[in-house]
């Protein structure tokens, strides 16, 4: 029988759910943006789903914090991760109802917001003086460890400056050849967090039917323009989603409108 006490309990807790979502709501709303307020290079990436593996790349630039992004290049193709995008860890929040979170060997790519910090390539250091990034040489004994039970997980390393070289498993970036020539390193997982993901680059493609196994590729041109362009002043971050996480983001996210040029 529902009894006028039953009647109040209901009406209590419903009244209690509906106040913890308008408070989670209201939470939300009021975080900052995960875009830092000094960034002032991005580069978006939007793919037509989370399974999709080729997608497009924008590239965005402003003078300065909260003003309007300006676009500098539009509708790159690329390829991303041959099973498409999973929630990587970046300068977003956590979020894995989405979709699900990117792990080591899932052939996805990192969906969010993640810093630029470096260029990699082949070019010795001495050809390389013009560049406003940091620069990696790629020589023999560079690898990046993807063992996730390394102390060196997910660094970048030079394999003869190591302390110990206790990975069983890693890219020797030389030896991948073309398509590690010129790169860019992307800031995923950044705390190592053992099995969440390693190991990713902006890098030259093997063409547009050939997906990566997490990175993000394109042409040799592509990845020149971006490296040429890329100022580690200005904080540049790249921003990686699937068309409708794009839309439901770009308001609290503050991201930049597409307008094709």
């Amino acid at each position: 029988m529902l009894t006028k006490s039953n009647l109040f309990s209901r009406r209590t807790v419903y009244l209690y759910f509906c106040l913890m979502i308008l408070l989670a709501f209201s939470a939300v709303l009021s975080a900052p943006p995960p875009v830092p307020a000094n960034c002032q290079q991005m580069i978006l990436v939007l793919t037509p789903s989370t399974e999709s593996f080729q997608g497009k790349l924008y590239r965005f630039q402003r003078s300065a914090k909260n003003l309007d992004w300006q676009m500098v290049s539009s509708e790159n193709l690329v390829v991303v991760g041959k099973n498409g995008l999973g929630w990587g860890s970046g300068l977003h929040p956590s979020n894995d109802s989405e979709i699900p979170a990117k792990r080591e060997g899932d052939g996805k790519s990192p969906a969010g917001i993640f810093k630029l910090s470096a260029v990699f390539g082949f070019e010795s250091p001495e050809k390389m003086r013009d560049l406003k990034m940091p620069y990696l040489h790629v020589s023999d004994a560079l690898e990046c460890v993807d063992d996730a039970g390394s102390r060196y997980y997910n660094q970048m390393i030079y394999r003869d400056k190591a302390d110990s070289v206790d990975w069983h498993s890693s890219e020797k970036m030389r030896k991948i050849g073309a398509k590690y020539v010129l790169g860019v390193l992307v800031d995923h997982n950044d705390a190592a967090t053992p099995g969440a993901g390693s190991c990713i680059f902006l890098h030259i493609w093997g063409g547009a039917e050939d997906p990566t196994i997490g990175c993000t590729a394109m042409p040799s041109e592509s990845i020149k323009a971006i490296v040429n362009w890329l100022d580690a002043d200005k904080q540049p971050v790249l921003v990686q989603l699937t068309n409708a996480l794009y839309q439901q983001f770009k308001a609290p996210w503050h991201l930049p409108e597409i307008s094709e040029k």
